[in-house]
Parts: structure tokens; C-alpha cells; sequence
């Protein structure tokens, strides 16, 4: 866990990019009513998670590869196992991952983390793999083999359900959220500056939550709009523990690891201070 950012008592928690939209992503594709947004440039990036102690390391999301970026023009940046390697997390070494949801961009490459146990909502398992996927708007996030190879994992007994809020290990809890997947669940970090909230795709962008205006994937609307004053509350309403899952801001309002992985950021650490104009 040693670099050059000045280390904090309790869990680090990064934020690792490992792909982007590129510019060519317009505004009018984050928001599902453009009333009063004039449209623009607005990429989105990926982001997978890990939560760190002494004796501990905890992933969450696993991302996706190259096959899937190919498949969905995204540009992959790093492959997720190794950008973890650059955080000097070995992937085929961690023991726990949880998985905020099962779509694309959060559930693919299960097959890197060959010793970990995987942490999934009762309702989420139930939502990809039960009647409201046969609707083609809805199954478009998800990938079917990620879906397979988490049944798999189920039948191989490295598959561990949660059904609502629960304990993760101390300091770390899980959180349903629903909303913009059946059973999307959030990720809450006790740190040295104060509860964290990995909201992964509860809020895409702080702007979503702010504004109250949902991601255009969505499955029940209400729950995304209530999830989102959720995460505000989980993280005692303060917009530095609150982290969106996809915006390009997470990379310039947090301090980098080290000057040489600029995609890879310290959320444990007070947000960076706004240049003067």
C-alpha cells in the first residue's frame, strides 16, 4: 500500500479508469428529459473500485475487456486486471469482489479473480436472470455470458447473496438501491474523513443526482431518484464522500495514486482544491 500520496489510518479506496466513451458522447445520452439542458460534448468514463487495509483488499466491479469494447465502441484504456496491477493489486489474489450489478461494464471478466467469493443482491441475480430481461430495452446493458458465468459461480459456491443492507467486513457495507438495475447495490466506506459512498451506477454523474434527472438506463425510475437521496444520506450529505459512477470528474477532483497513474485516484483522500481561474 505504499506510495507517494500520504497515507490515512483505515481503508484506502480507489478509483481505477479503465475505459471511456471517448468525445464523441453527447449530453442529450446522459439524461432522460432534456428540458433546460443545452446539448454538448459529455463522455463518460468506466471505473471499476478497491477497498484496501492493511489486511484486506476488496474489488468492486470487474469491468469489461476487449471483446465488449469492440462489441459497444468503448475505448478500452487498460484491461481491468491490469490496471489493478498497477495499484499493485494481484487480481488473481483477491478474495472478495463485490458486484454492484450485473451489467456489461460492471460484471464482465469474472474469470480474473479465480480465488475470490462474489457479493451480489438477492434481487439483482433474480432481475438478470427473470422475466423482465426477455424485454430487448431492458437486456441491452447486460451481457449474456457475464450473466451465465455468475450462475456458475453460484453453482461452484463462490456466489454469497445479500438481501437489502448488510456487512460487508467492519467499515464496509453494502446498500440496495435498485433503480437503474433490479437489484443495484451501493458500497459504503467507513475512512478517515468520513463514510464514503461508491454509488457506482446509482447517480452516472453528479449532475444526475444534483438535478434529480435519471441515466436513460433505467429500470424503475422512482427507485433511482430515491436511491440517489439515499446515497446523500449514507454519506451524511456531503458531496466529497459521494462518488458518481462514471463521471470524468472523479479523475480530476481526487489526488492520482502516483504522478505515473493518472487513471488511478485516492477517494480516501480530501477531493483536490479548485485551481483559481
Amino acid at each position: 500500500m505504499k506510495d507517494n500520496a500520504d497515507e490515512v489510518p483505515g481503508f484506502r479506496v480507489l478509483a481505477l479508469r479503465y475505459a471511456t466513451t471517448g468525445p464523441g458522447r453527447s449530453r442529450h445520452e446522459n439524461f432522460v428529459s432534456q428540458v433546460d439542458l443545452h446539448d454538448a460534448p459529455m463522455p463518460m468514463d468506466y471505473f471499476i473500485w478497491a477497498i484496501q487495509s492493511e489486511t484486506k483488499t476488496i474489488v468492486v466491479d470487474t469491468g469489461f475487456g476487449a471483446r465488449a469494447a469492440g462489441r459497444r465502441n468503448r475505448v478500452l484504456l487498460h484491461e481491468p486486471k491490469e490496471i489493478l496491477a498497477m495499484a499493485g493489486i494481484d487480481a488473481a489474489s483477491v478474495e472478495d469482489v463485490v458486484l454492484t450489478h450485473l451489467h456489461y461494464d460492471h460484471a464482465g471478466g469474472l474469470a480474473a479473480f479465480p480465488k475470490a467469493v462474489f457479493h451480489i443482491q438477492d434481487a439483482e441475480m433474480a432481475y438478470a436472470t427473470g422475466r423482465y430481461v426477455a424485454h430487448d430495452w431492458l437486456r441491452a446493458p447486460f451481457d449474456e455470458e457475464d450473466v451465465v458465468d455468475a450462475v456458475r459461480l453460484l453453482y461452484r459456491r463462490r456466489l454469497r447473496f445479500h438481501a437489502g443492507d448488510s456487512v460487508l467486513v467492519p467499515g464496509v457495507t453494502l446498500h440496495l438501491i435498485g433503480g437503474h438495475s433490479g437489484g443495484l447495490q451501493v458500497v459504503r466506506v467507513q475512512t478517515a474523513r468520513g463514510p464514503l459512498v461508491l454509488a457506482s451506477d446509482a447517480f452516472h454523474f453528479t449532475e444526475n443526482r444534483v438535478r434529480r434527472i435519471p441515466f436513460p438506463i433505467v429500470f424503475n425510475a422512482g427507485e433511482m431518484l430515491e436511491g440517489q437521496a439515499r446515497c446523500e444520506q449514507l454519506a451524511d450529505n456531503r458531496e466529497d464522500l459521494l462518488v458518481p459512477g462514471h463521471d470524468p470528474e472523479v479523475l480530476l477532483r481526487w489526488p492520482s495514486l502516483r504522478p505515473d497513474t493518472p487513471d488511478i485516484v485516492r477517494l480516501d483522500l480530501p477531493p483536490r482544491k479548485p485551481e483559481a481561474s
